[in-house]
C-alpha cells in the first residue's frame, strides 16, 4: 500500500511539473498551447459554431463515488456526469462538452482522471458559488451555476496551492465574447443572459493605478450580432498589466469591416473573469 502511495504522489508530481512547465512559458507568451501553438487553444478546422451533437453520459456506476454536498443536493449528480465523460471519453470530447473552460487548462487539469476520481469520493464543501472536493493530492472545485445545468465541470488545482482563475481563462473570456458579437457563440446556450461575461454596471477599475477609479465604458455591446465580423483566434493574446487585472489582446474586422487589434481588461471574481473595457 505503501509502495502505491509513493508511486502515486510521484505520478502527481511529474504531473504538476509538466504543467509548471508549460503554464511558465505561456505566461512568458501569453499563449495558450493545446498544440504548442503561440496564441491558439483550437485546431484549424474547428466549427465554432457547431452545437454537441452527442448527450452527455448518464450518471454512471461513478456517481454513488461523488460525496454529497451538503445544501447542494444537485451538486453530487451534476460532476457525477461529468466524472462519468472524464474516465469513458478522451480530453478532446470533453473540451467540446466543458466549453465553458478554456481548453489548455482541461489538457492540464484533466490529465489524471484517476487522482480526481479519489478526491471526489470525500464529501463536498459548498462555499459561496461553488462547491469543492478535497483530497491530499487536488482540490476540486465546480461552480453553482455549472451545476445548475445538471452537467459540471470543474476547476482542478494541486492542494495547498493557490486557487483561482488564470491567464488562459481570460483568453477564452475574451474568445466566448468575440464568438458571441459574430452571432456564432461557442454553444447555443452562451448568451450573457445566462453566463455573463461583462462586469456588472457600476463595476470600477483603475489601470493607471491612480487610486482614482472610474467607470469601466463598453465599446461592444455583447448582446448585438455582427459588431465583429471576424477575429484571429490564433494571434489572443494576454499579459498582466498591474495588479488583479490583465488585458486581453485580439486582432478584429468589425461589422464595418475596419480591421484594428482590440485590447480587452479583464478583472478576476468569484465565478471567472469578466470584461470592463474595451479599446480598439
Amino acid at each position: 500500500m505503501e509502495n502505491g502511495r509513493t508511486a502515486l504522489r510521484a505520478q502527481i508530481h511529474q504531473w504538476l511539473l509538466g504543467t509548471l512547465i508549460v503554464g511558465a512559458a505561456c505566461l512568458a507568451g501569453g499563449c495558450d498551447s493545446k498544440a504548442g501553438i503561440e496564441g491558439t487553444d483550437f485546431g484549424a478546422d474547428l466549427d465554432m459554431s457547431s452545437e454537441i451533437s452527442s448527450s452527455p453520459s448518464p450518471v454512471a456506476a461513478v456517481s454513488s463515488g461523488v460525496g454529497a454536498a451538503p445544501g447542494k443536493p444537485n451538486a453530487a449528480p451534476a460532476v457525477a456526469r461529468w466524472a462519468a465523460d472524464l474516465q469513458g471519453r478522451g480530453l478532446d470530447e470533453l473540451a467540446d462538452r466543458c466549453w465553458t473552460m478554456a481548453p489548455p487548462n482541461i489538457q492540464s487539469m484533466y490529465a489524471e482522471p484517476q487522482i480526481i476520481i479519489d478526491a471526489l469520493a470525500g464529501p463536498g464543501v459548498s462555499s459561496g458559488q461553488a462547491v469543492t472536493w478535497q483530497n491530499a493530492e487536488v482540490t476540486v472545485t465546480a461552480q453553482d451555476r455549472d451545476i445548475a445545468t445538471g452537467y459540471a465541470c470543474p476547476h482542478v488545482y494541486p492542494t495547498g496551492g493557490e486557487l483561482g482563475f488564470n491567464d488562459a481563462d481570460a483568453r477564452h473570456t475574451v474568445r466566448r465574447f468575440l464568438s458571441r458579437s459574430m452571432g456564432r457563440p461557442l454553444h447555443p446556450t452562451d448568451r450573457e443572459d445566462a453566463y455573463p461575461l461583462v462586469c456588472a454596471a457600476g463595476w470600477t477599475w483603475d489601470p493607471d493605478g491612480t487610486g482614482k477609479p472610474a467607470t469601466a465604458p463598453l465599446a461592444v455591446n455583447p448582446s448585438k450580432p455582427g459588431a465583429v465580423r471576424t477575429f484571429v483566434d490564433q494571434s489572443i493574446k494576454s499579459e498582466w498589466p498591474r495588479g488583479g487585472y490583465i488585458t486581453v489582446s485580439v486582432p478584429v474586422t468589425t461589422g464595418a469591416g475596419d480591421q484594428t487589434k482590440q485590447i480587452y481588461t479583464l478583472k478576476s471574481g468569484s465565478e471567472g473573469y469578466c470584461i470592463g473595457d474595451v479599446s480598439g
